[in-house]
């Protein structure tokens, strides 16, 4: 879900993204109030992905996020995860990184109605008056 929102709201500089606090991880709209059984399974799912990485000590990140050599069993452990990150989200899960932008810009809209006051036009001087 964040790295959905990263691509897209992210600004970039060449074809590295540009993270800002401000921008990017202050907006993010995280899930409303997920149940205490999908904290769990998000939990179970993150320390998936540090068992995966744990099988391969010689590796660094970069070896491992090669997305033309990444180890199967870290493939998998992050799909779980991001099953489980989506189901905080909702039930029903996403067909592709668009829907999720999309749902999470309608959550963004949701959590940020009426944040800001109406601003009423000034008024000018009657002209000739």
């Amino acid at each position: 879900m964040h790295m959905a929102w990263v691509r897209y709201v992210c600004g970039r500089i060449k074809s590295d993204y540009r993270y800002s606090k401000d921008i990017v991880y202050n907006n993010f709209p995280w899930p409303a109030s997920p149940s205490a059984e999908q904290k769990s399974a998000v939990d179970l799912a993150a320390q998936g992905v540090l068992d995966a990485r744990a099988q391969f000590p010689g590796s660094s990140l970069a070896d491992l996020y090669d997305p033309l050599t990444m180890p199967p069993a870290l493939l998998k452990a992050h799909q779980v995860l991001d099953k489980a990150v989506d189901k905080c989200y909702r039930p029903q899960p996403f067909t592709s990184d668009a829907k999720r932008v999309e749902y999470l810009f309608e959550l963004y809209e949701e959590y940020t109605k009426g944040l800001l006051a109406e601003v009423k036009p000034k008024r000018g001087r009657k002209k000739g008056v």
